[in-house]
């Protein structure tokens, strides 16, 4: 059992289960390889805010001010966006807790949409999908994951096409997510 000061998790070691990055989200990690990446001068990719429309603050005081009602103006387009290599890059990161395939209800129709418009203008779009219970994070080009919903017509795709047709992106403590790795292979001429 490992407990934490703060009380608000705690977590029983299991064998063959790696609990190692149980408390930090996708975004967080993706959030750090960024900000690496901007402060090396590697790349600038940026989290786009969600546009929101404020309804209600709770004023009590400067210090203290807190949104009470808010609702979103517009569908938001995909997480993230930047310039690398002279490329623009377009992407969405996405986690499942399932063990055996990926809700395609977890990404909307008009993510899908902005995906293969990006594509469509040459642009480089992808996805980054964690398998939270594989503790696996995947590169997904969005032409593979297009085509792939356009070949089935399953509400979910198997985790095992992931593993068969996407890039697995290894976990490092210093760059955590280094999807800039596949990013180089690809227009290096690989794949």
């Amino acid at each position: 059992m490992i407990g934490y000061p703060n009380k608000k998790a705690t977590y029983t070691v299991e064998n063959e289960v790696s609990y190692s990055r149980r408390g930090m989200s996708l975004e967080d990690d993706i959030n750090d390889t960024n900000k690496y990446y901007l402060e090396a001068d590697i790349a600038a990719v940026h989290k786009k805010p969600t546009p929101i429309t404020i309804v209600n603050v709770d004023y009590k005081s400067r210090s203290t001010a807190k949104i009470t009602e808010a609702y979103f103006q517009v569908p938001s387009t995909t997480d993230y966006n930047g310039v690398y290599r002279g490329q623009y890059l377009d992407f969405e990161a996405k986690e499942t807790h399932s063990k055996t395939a990926f809700r395609l209800a977890i990404i909307h129709p008009h993510q899908l949409q902005h995906l293969a418009r990006v594509i469509k203008y040459g642009g480089i779009a992808f996805l980054i999908v964690r398998f939270v219970a594989h503790d696996e994070t995947y590169f997904v080009m969005a032409k593979d994951l297009l085509d792939e919903i356009d070949r089935t017509t399953a509400k979910s795709i198997k985790y095992s096409w992931f593993k068969e047709n996407c890039t697995l992106i290894p976990y490092n403590y210093v760059i955590k997510i280094d999807y800039l790795k596949v990013i180089d292979r690809l227009l290096d001429g690989g794949k």
